[in-house]
């Protein structure tokens, strides 16, 4: 009959060779010593894994929320792109169910990563590659919005002669939003390093911007970028989708984008950050 000490060497000795502290139902399997010897010899199972040095197995431990955002954010990071539930399945860490029934859904975990992306910057690239969000506007509401849309009747005609400027903003050193092209590049360049990109050179011709990102350890990939105020601008400009690896744009409303076309929505990702 196993005495104590054979208990504590034979739960070590599976420990060395799984790499953590084994169940209660390993431990019978691989040992054929009964649940009902070690209870004799031990308070509990978990008594009897700590006497050995060792920290319980939690199989059936419930992951947080965080855990589960964080890893499906490194799984869209990897992916260039929202995965699939089967992408997911191959890439992740948990079972696709299991973010489903704690998020509402597969089309609803965006939504909840952006939640919890909110104020961690180090998420901004991932945010990046998220669809837009449709922000409906409320006009019987008085809610402070940085851009409201006013009703007609409440709208000013502009003054001649004297710029215009985008809504308000508190983003770091930039006043106003962009309003054309040219903003966009400027945002991005103030954003480049967070979206863990390397600029390498901006041209005036298609496409705007050649730039390296890293996708490894120790492994960085070029990529060219194509700046527009909106992202549908691209078609109407008329470039080629065989010219261009990414858009980088102040608003997203280009439902036909081509699918290997990432496209960075600026204006999401300074939400994120704020």
């Amino acid at each position: 009959m196993a005495d104590k000490q054979h208990i504590l060497d034979s739960i070590a000795a599976i420990a060395r060779g799984v790499g953590r502290a084994p169940s209660l139902c390993e431990f019978v399997s691989l040992t054929g010593i009964s649940k009902y010897r070690v209870l004799e010899c031990f308070p509990s199972w978990n008594d009897a894994v700590r006497t050995a040095g060792l920290e319980p197995y939690r199989l059936y431990a419930r992951l947080t929320d965080d855990e589960l955002l964080e890893d499906w954010g490194e799984v869209v990071r990897k992916n260039r792109a929202i995965p699939s539930r089967l992408a997911y399945l191959v890439m992740g860490k948990h079972d696709f169910r299991t973010l489903e029934k704690r998020f509402g859904g597969w089309s609803s975990l965006p939504r909840a990563f952006r939640n919890f992306a909110k104020d961690n910057p180090e998420w901004a690239d991932v945010v990046a590659l998220l669809p837009a969000r449709v922000i409906k506007q409320d006009h019987g509401s008085n809610n402070d919005s940085a851009s409201p849309i006013l009703p007609k009747k409440t709208r000013h005609a502009p003054l001649k002669d004297r710029p215009t400027y985008g809504g308000p903003t508190r983003f770091r050193g930039l006043r106003h939003e962009p309003v054309n092209e040219q903003g966009v590049v400027l945002l991005f360049g103030m954003l480049a390093k967070e979206l863990g990109y390397v600029i390498e050179a901006v041209q005036t011709g298609f496409p705007d911007c050649e730039a390296k990102r890293q996708v490894g350890p120790e492994r960085w990939q070029r990529v060219l970028l194509e700046f527009e105020y909106e992202s549908r601008n691209f078609r109407e400009h008329g470039h080629p989708a065989s010219g261009c690896d990414v858009i980088v744009c102040w608003r997203h409303n280009w439902d036909e984008c081509p699918e290997h076309i990432e496209v960075v929505e600026l204006s999401s990702v300074i939400k994120s950050l704020c």
